[in-house]
């Protein structure tokens, strides 16, 4: 890929409601990805990836990247939805892949829509315990950008419930798996409406976990998702100050206020400089 893979805060919709279109392109949201998979009635998916063509015509604001989610490659409608994406005029910039258990999922996808003029960012959704055993092979897949966690499916598939400590360990292993291939995490949305507090604790966890970003299904979510993903002026500027530190100190150790910091440290600063010069990039050429 030319540029990092988005990614920070996602919103989806789904692809039969085109009267929802136009929120979720002028939420804000770093990801917009239009949905033709769970969140579509199966009677609806045909119209739906017709519909869908709007989605990625429509002028959106300025560093909010535009996708989709099929469905999975290996079924009929997975097949029906690459044809019709193949014949967008224009084509997303990123396709989540869900159901993934092998890198031959992201293979398919890559081989049906990659073209000279075009290649989306590919992201894999992880959502059974099959692909939990398969990580270390699926994110070293060639085409892979990223990988998203589903925690409804992994709860229905093991029988476990979707609270923090049920789903500790897959989402360890998500962020684990890639990390060590440098790909972005993010992390399932948070299924209760109105619950804003428990959104936002949740959230704060997945981040301190290592997810570089979460899902939502409503705009309700957007305003506390991007106060605790998106980097900060002060967290920018403080990025900085050790980016700087640690170049005039020659690589040594160094002191910062009361802080020690060493190379870890200075990595993670250089991490978040790239994710927000990535955002500035595609606000600056939208």
């Amino acid at each position: 890929m030319n540029t990092p893979a988005p990614a920070g805060v996602w919103m989806i919709t789904p692809g039969h409601a085109p009267t929802r279109f136009p929120t979720a392109q002028a939420s804000g949201a770093d990801v917009a990805l239009v949905d033709l998979e769970d969140s579509v009635p199966p009677a609806a998916k045909p119209d739906a990836r017709h519909t869908a063509r709007a989605f990625f015509t429509t002028p959106v604001p300025a560093g909010t990247v535009l996708g989709v989610r099929i469905s999975s490659p290996t079924t009929r409608d997975g097949i029906h939805d690459l044809a019709a994406l193949a014949d967008y005029p224009v084509g997303p910039q990123i396709v989540l892949i869900p159901k993934v258990e092998s890198p031959r999922d992201i293979e398919i996808v890559a081989g049906a829509l990659d073209t000279p003029d075009h290649t989306p960012h590919l992201y894999a959704l992880i959502e059974t315990p099959r692909a939990l055993e398969e990580l270390p092979s699926i994110v070293r897949a060639e085409c892979i950008a990223g990988v998203l966690f589903g925690t409804a499916d992994y709860a229905t598939a093991t029988g476990c419930g979707r609270g923090w400590e049920p789903m500790l360990h897959a989402r360890s292993m998500l962020v684990a798996s890639a990390a060590t291939v440098g790909i972005p995490a993010i992390d399932s949305p948070f299924f209760d409406l109105d619950d804003l507090d428990g959104l936002r604790d949740e959230a704060e966890r997945v981040k301190a976990l290592g997810f570089a970003g979460k899902s939502c299904v409503h705009p309700h979510h957007l305003d506390v998702l991007t106060n605790v993903f998106r980097p900060t002026d002060e967290e920018i500027t403080a990025a900085r100050a050790i980016v700087a530190a640690a170049e005039n100190a020659g690589g040594r150790i160094i002191r910062i206020g009361h802080q020690i910091v060493g190379p870890p440290m200075v990595a993670a600063a250089r991490s978040l400089l790239v994710r927000a010069q990535a955002r500035t990039v595609r606000e600056v050429t939208a």
